[in-house]
């Protein structure tokens, strides 16, 4: 008869490998929005919509996903850090607008490759906003992600991409919703917000302030840009989910590097519906950003273990 020990290592693996799947299903889902996006943002379905209206559609139709399951599981509001999740949600917001308007301007892949700075953007900003110190590991992985990203906006040169500075602004974005989400479960400590009423919250939010900023760049969709707005919102809130569920049975330096597939997702999409291949820069580019975010995942769990121990 197996051991308990052994029958321990394979739940434990078990576990592992169950996070593993639901974090690439995440990043596949992620993908395939920003791939929605870029279409919607071009004329194959009708007249180009505008990043704000795309934004709006993805929170309005993700919140519309998320009203009968608040409905059923009731989960309450009390104790809910409604300013933080103000931020948060203001910030998420900007960062999708962001990556959806690149999305339709450049290769998917740089766009998303860019946008995977946020993690180290934030890094510079816990210094100031959270009292936070960084060593020389974490320096060394912002400086790779840095290099990727000025080879994949190449200033100065005559492949320079415009459109690279609205992804870098989706980092950027992204970067100060990580800190308010850092925020957030800080003021959480023994026991957090419900993770349905954190996505209803935030999606409740994105919504209303994607909505108001949507009218003034207002154009009707046509029949198939709706659809398209409505599988952008529930495909991006079955995201969120997945991504929820890997981060409950495993830790996050176990599971963030399976978010990194985004890239390799939406490379892949582009190249299946565009046409678009990557350049050998922009993979060489790709690769400094994405090796600097997960050397910084696996330092901020080296120093976890050591302040535990």
């Amino acid at each position: 008869m197996p051991s308990d020990l052994s029958v321990e290592q394979a739940i434990d693996r078990r576990r592992l490998t169950v996070a593993a799947l639901f974090m690439t299903g995440a990043a596949s889902l992620v993908a395939a929005t920003t791939l929605m996006a870029k279409v919607l943002g071009q004329d194959l379905l009708g007249p180009p919509l505008p990043g704000f209206m795309v934004s709006a559609g993805r929170f309005l139709f993700a919140w519309m996903a998320l009203v009968p399951v608040i409905l059923i599981m009731r989960p309450g509001f009390a104790g809910t850090k409604w300013r933080l999740h103000v931020y948060r949600s203001v910030s998420g917001w900007a960062t999708v607008t962001c990556i959806f308007t690149a999305a339709a301007l450049m290769p998917l892949g740089d766009a998303t490759a860019i946008s995977f700075l946020n993690p180290l953007i934030a890094m510079v900003l816990a210094i100031p906003l959270l009292g936070e110190r960084v060593g020389p590991w974490r320096w060394g992985a912002a400086a790779a992600a840095v290099l990727g990203a000025l080879v994949l906006i190449r200033p100065g040169m005559a492949a320079f991409q415009p459109a690279a500075l609205i992804a870098l602004g989706a980092a950027v974005f992204g970067a100060f919703e990580v800190i308010f989400v850092k925020q957030l479960a800080g003021k959480a400590e023994g026991g957090g917000e419900p993770p349905v009423r954190i996505l209803f919250v935030n999606n409740s939010i994105g919504a209303t302030v994607a909505l108001c900023v949507a009218l003034t760049v207002w154009q009707w969709p046509t029949q198939q840009q709706w659809m398209v707005l409505a599988a952008i919102g529930f495909t991006m809130v079955t995201a969120q989910s997945l991504f929820i569920q890997a981060m409950k049975r495993a830790d996050a330096s176990y599971v963030i590097p399976f978010f990194y597939a985004t890239l390799v997702f939406a490379a892949l999409y582009d190249a299946a519906v565009f046409g678009v291949i990557p350049m050998p820069l922009s993979i060489v580019g790709a690769a400094l950003i994405v090796t600097g975010a997960i050397v910084l995942v696996w330092r901020e769990r080296v120093n976890r273990v050591v302040e535990e121990t």
